[in-house]
Protein backbone atom coordinates (compact mmCIF):
# COMPACT_ATOMS: atom_id res chain seq x y z
CA UNK A 1 0.00 0.00 0.00
CA UNK A 2 2.60 2.30 0.95
CA UNK A 3 4.02 1.57 -2.65
CA UNK A 4 1.12 2.64 -4.17
CA UNK A 5 1.01 6.15 -2.04
CA UNK A 6 4.47 6.84 -3.01
CA UNK A 7 4.39 6.24 -6.68
CA UNK A 8 0.86 8.00 -7.09
CA UNK A 9 2.16 11.36 -4.56
CA UNK A 10 5.70 11.11 -6.31
CA UNK A 11 3.87 11.40 -9.70
CA UNK A 12 1.46 13.88 -8.86
CA UNK A 13 3.81 16.05 -7.38
CA UNK A 14 6.09 15.78 -10.47
CA UNK A 15 3.44 17.10 -12.07
CA UNK A 16 2.31 19.87 -10.20
CA UNK A 17 5.85 21.00 -9.75
CA UNK A 18 7.00 21.07 -12.95
CA UNK A 19 6.88 24.52 -14.02
CA UNK A 20 8.67 25.37 -10.83
CA UNK A 21 11.50 22.68 -11.15
CA UNK A 22 11.90 23.79 -14.96
CA UNK A 23 12.56 27.21 -13.23
CA UNK A 24 15.14 26.11 -10.48
CA UNK A 25 17.13 24.47 -13.29
CA UNK A 26 17.08 27.36 -15.60
CA UNK A 27 18.57 29.07 -12.65
CA UNK A 28 20.88 26.59 -11.42
CA UNK A 29 22.28 26.65 -14.69
CA UNK A 30 22.89 30.20 -14.89
CA UNK A 31 24.80 30.17 -11.84
CA UNK A 32 26.91 27.43 -11.67
CA UNK A 33 25.88 25.53 -15.02
CA UNK A 34 25.18 22.29 -13.55
CA UNK A 35 22.05 22.60 -11.47
CA UNK A 36 21.18 19.21 -10.82
CA UNK A 37 23.51 16.88 -8.82
CA UNK A 38 23.60 13.15 -8.60
CA UNK A 39 25.34 10.77 -6.30
CA UNK A 40 25.45 7.09 -5.86
CA UNK A 41 24.02 6.20 -2.25
CA UNK A 42 23.35 2.92 -0.47
CA UNK A 43 19.70 2.41 -0.52
CA UNK A 44 17.54 -0.69 -0.11
CA UNK A 45 19.50 -3.80 0.73
CA UNK A 46 22.82 -1.89 0.64
CA UNK A 47 22.20 -1.36 -3.00
CA UNK A 48 23.79 1.72 -4.92
CA UNK A 49 21.24 4.05 -6.43
CA UNK A 50 21.82 7.87 -8.02
CA UNK A 51 20.39 10.04 -5.81
CA UNK A 52 18.91 13.31 -7.65
CA UNK A 53 19.28 16.80 -5.81
CA UNK A 54 19.12 20.51 -6.84
CA UNK A 55 22.91 21.56 -6.80
CA UNK A 56 23.58 23.64 -3.78
CA UNK A 57 27.12 23.88 -3.40
CA UNK A 58 30.18 24.67 -5.71
CA UNK A 59 30.83 21.68 -8.11
CA UNK A 60 34.61 21.22 -6.98
CA UNK A 61 33.25 20.03 -3.70
CA UNK A 62 34.04 16.80 -2.34
CA UNK A 63 31.25 14.01 -1.49
CA UNK A 64 30.98 14.06 2.46
CA UNK A 65 28.13 14.42 4.60
CA UNK A 66 26.59 17.67 4.14
CA UNK A 67 27.58 18.55 8.25
CA UNK A 68 30.71 17.88 6.99
CA UNK A 69 31.41 20.65 4.48
CA UNK A 70 32.29 24.27 5.01
CA UNK A 71 29.56 26.90 4.76
CA UNK A 72 31.18 29.19 2.35
CA UNK A 73 30.83 26.32 -0.37
CA UNK A 74 27.53 26.91 -0.62
CA UNK A 75 26.57 29.05 -3.48
CA UNK A 76 23.89 31.58 -3.08
CA UNK A 77 20.95 29.91 -4.68
CA UNK A 78 22.06 26.83 -2.83
CA UNK A 79 21.49 29.09 0.50
CA UNK A 80 17.68 29.83 -0.39
CA UNK A 81 17.00 25.77 -2.47
CA UNK A 82 18.45 24.54 1.42
CA UNK A 83 16.33 27.12 3.58
CA UNK A 84 13.25 26.19 1.49
CA UNK A 85 14.21 22.65 1.10
CA UNK A 86 13.49 22.38 -3.06
CA UNK A 87 16.56 21.03 -3.08
CA UNK A 88 15.21 17.73 -2.46
CA UNK A 89 12.11 17.66 -4.88
CA UNK A 90 13.84 16.15 -7.52
CA UNK A 91 14.18 12.87 -4.99
CA UNK A 92 10.70 12.31 -6.27
CA UNK A 93 11.95 10.51 -9.10
CA UNK A 94 13.64 8.51 -7.02
CA UNK A 95 10.67 7.94 -5.27
CA UNK A 96 8.54 7.15 -8.85
CA UNK A 97 10.70 4.82 -9.64
CA UNK A 98 11.32 2.82 -6.58
CA UNK A 99 14.67 3.49 -5.39
CA UNK A 100 13.09 5.47 -2.38
CA UNK A 101 10.16 5.84 -0.22
CA UNK A 102 8.82 9.03 1.12
CA UNK A 103 9.06 7.99 4.21
CA UNK A 104 11.87 6.32 5.21
CA UNK A 105 15.62 6.36 6.58
CA UNK A 106 17.86 8.97 4.98
CA UNK A 107 19.89 7.30 2.38
CA UNK A 108 23.88 7.13 3.46
CA UNK A 109 27.01 8.00 1.16
CA UNK A 110 29.04 5.04 0.57
CA UNK A 111 32.03 6.52 2.38
CA UNK A 112 29.79 6.89 6.03
CA UNK A 113 30.99 3.12 6.75
CA UNK A 114 30.25 3.51 10.39
CA UNK A 115 26.51 4.72 9.71
CA UNK A 116 26.78 1.50 7.30
CA UNK A 117 27.85 -0.79 9.73
CA UNK A 118 25.30 0.21 12.37
CA UNK A 119 22.75 0.18 9.97
CA UNK A 120 23.14 -3.22 8.75
CA UNK A 121 23.73 -4.10 12.62
CA UNK A 122 20.40 -3.49 13.34
CA UNK A 123 18.83 -4.57 10.12
CA UNK A 124 17.54 -0.67 8.98
CA UNK A 125 18.54 -1.70 4.89
CA UNK A 126 15.52 -3.88 5.29
CA UNK A 127 14.00 -0.76 4.82
CA UNK A 128 13.75 1.79 1.03
CA UNK A 129 15.71 5.40 1.93
CA UNK A 130 12.95 8.12 2.04
CA UNK A 131 13.06 11.44 1.39
CA UNK A 132 12.24 12.31 5.33
CA UNK A 133 11.38 10.27 8.46
CA UNK A 134 11.83 10.36 12.28
CA UNK A 135 15.15 11.45 12.51
CA UNK A 136 13.96 14.33 10.24
CA UNK A 137 11.59 15.71 12.05
CA UNK A 138 13.42 15.13 15.30
CA UNK A 139 16.26 17.05 13.93
CA UNK A 140 18.95 13.84 14.40
CA UNK A 141 21.82 14.37 11.93
CA UNK A 142 24.57 11.59 10.70
CA UNK A 143 26.82 13.06 12.99
CA UNK A 144 25.85 10.16 15.48
CA UNK A 145 25.56 7.37 13.35
CA UNK A 146 24.76 4.93 16.29
CA UNK A 147 21.74 7.13 18.12
CA UNK A 148 20.73 7.56 13.92
CA UNK A 149 20.40 4.29 13.56
CA UNK A 150 18.92 3.27 16.19
CA UNK A 151 16.05 5.93 15.77
CA UNK A 152 16.03 4.39 12.09
CA UNK A 153 15.26 1.04 13.03
CA UNK A 154 12.00 2.61 15.62
CA UNK A 155 10.90 4.54 12.73
CA UNK A 156 10.84 0.80 10.92
CA UNK A 157 9.45 -1.33 13.13
CA UNK A 158 6.79 1.47 13.83
CA UNK A 159 5.73 1.84 10.36
CA UNK A 160 2.38 1.74 8.91
CA UNK A 161 -0.23 4.11 6.79
CA UNK A 162 -0.61 6.40 10.00
CA UNK A 163 3.17 6.91 10.45
CA UNK A 164 3.82 7.45 6.97
CA UNK A 165 1.08 10.30 6.57
CA UNK A 166 2.43 11.71 10.10
CA UNK A 167 6.08 12.43 8.66
CA UNK A 168 4.99 13.72 5.48
CA UNK A 169 2.81 16.04 6.96
CA UNK A 170 5.29 16.93 10.48
CA UNK A 171 7.84 17.53 7.48
CA UNK A 172 5.68 19.96 5.42
CA UNK A 173 4.84 21.54 8.46
CA UNK A 174 8.28 22.16 9.49
CA UNK A 175 9.22 23.31 6.47
CA UNK A 176 6.15 26.00 6.22
CA UNK A 177 7.14 26.73 9.63
CA UNK A 178 10.91 27.12 9.42
CA UNK A 179 10.13 29.88 6.26
CA UNK A 180 7.70 31.90 7.75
Amino acid sequence: MIRFFDFFFSFLGLIILSPLLILLLVIGLFENGSPLFTQKRVGYYQKFFTLFKFRTMDKKTKSVPTHLVDNSMITSFGHFLRYTKLDEVPQLWNVLIGDMSLVGPRPCLLNQKKLIFERKKRGVFKAKPGITGLAQVSSITMKNPVYLAQTDLKMIKEMNLYYYFFYIIKTLILVLKNRG
